[in-house]
């Protein structure tokens, strides 16, 4: 077993790929907490408690486990939840923050409170556990954080929200990861490709097959998310990065999906323009080069305007 001992939070354990995580990180010899309030997709409460569910399995299994039913939303919250570990076991070493839900709608006609559920539970959620974790990992000579991000950090129609919390989360990941290396502490992201309830539905569907029509995704890129992904294929890389071995592994973000895992390389520069003299361009030179060198061949974000007759 690679975690043998190792303590762990995972949140959005009840269900979906942190349910998968929490299954083998426990197999891998981890004492789990599974953390999940047991809300529906988009939040509302649904009068269930799978937390304690996969909690129960774990230690029929002959794992270590207990359930947790907190927001991490909460800034209190999250504070006493890693607390209790630290009270019980004297260290926390893992915390795996897959909790979310979704509120999707058009940016004209999302409200406040869809946008602020979402910020506060994907990016606010990961940072409350993150920051009471590191509080004492620093002191305890290192620990392991694995974000879950989305390839939605590109960019998703009706997913403004969402999207901004996946894109903050790899800056909160990337920080994390240059904060604290100096204590042994790693930081590293997934962006994960699985079928759950929060990724499959007719919406979903229908936004991928815009996609091919428009050319934003090729015929491979929609094949392959057509074809059956669960949530046990992101699982092992989890609880890789959760090793000991894993180290000097720091401050990446990783896509994972079934028999595909890359990595994503953020910083670089991508084309350039210069001006000699000054240096100061003005507005007609850029409307002349632009378009012939740092947009050319430029692979396009958004599906190209074409005005109704």
């Amino acid at each position: 077993m690679h975690l043998e001992g190792k303590t762990a939070i995972i949140t959005g354990a009840g269900r979906g790929i942190g349910m998968e995580v929490a299954y083998l990180l426990a197999k891998e010899g981890a004492i789990v907490t599974v953390n999940d309030p047991g809300v529906g997709r988009g939040g509302e409460e649904i009068g269930e408690t799978p937390a304690e569910e996969v909690a129960a399995q774990i230690i029929s299994d002959g794992g270590k486990a207990e359930a947790n039913m907190d927001s991490v939303a909460d800034y209190a919250a999250t504070g006493r939840m890693i607390q209790k570990v630290v009270d019980d076991h004297g260290k926390i070493d893992i915390i795996v923050n897959s909790a979310g839900l979704l509120r999707e709608r058009m940016i004209w006609n999302m409200t406040e409170e869809d946008f602020d559920l979402v910020i506060d539970v994907h990016l606010k959620g990961h940072w409350n556990m993150c920051h009471h974790a590191i509080k004492h990992m620093r002191t305890m000579g290192g620990g392991r954080i694995v974000n879950f991000s989305s390839d939605a950090f590109k960019g998703s129609v009706g997913q403004c929200n969402y999207s901004a919390a996946k894109a903050g989360i790899i800056g909160l990941t990337r920080s994390i990861a240059k904060e604290t290396s100096r204590y042994g502490i790693t930081s590293n992201a997934i962006c994960p490709a699985a079928d759950t309830r929060m990724t499959i539905n007719d919406a979903v569907i229908a936004n991928r097959e815009r996609k091919l029509k428009d050319g934003l995704i090729s015929q491979e890129e929609y094949n392959r998310a057509a074809r059956p992904r669960g949530p046990e294929y992101i699982a092992p890389m989890v609880a890789y990065l959760c090793t000991d071995e894993a180290q000097d592994v720091n401050g990446h973000v990783f896509h994972v999906e079934r028999n595909r895992i890359h990595n994503y390389y953020f910083g670089e520069e991508m084309k350039a323009l210069h001006k000699g003299g000054d240096g100061l361009f003005t507005v007609d030179e850029l409307l002349q080069d632009v378009p012939s060198s740092i947009m050319n061949g430029v692979a396009r974000v958004a599906a190209p305007y074409e005005k109704a007759s």
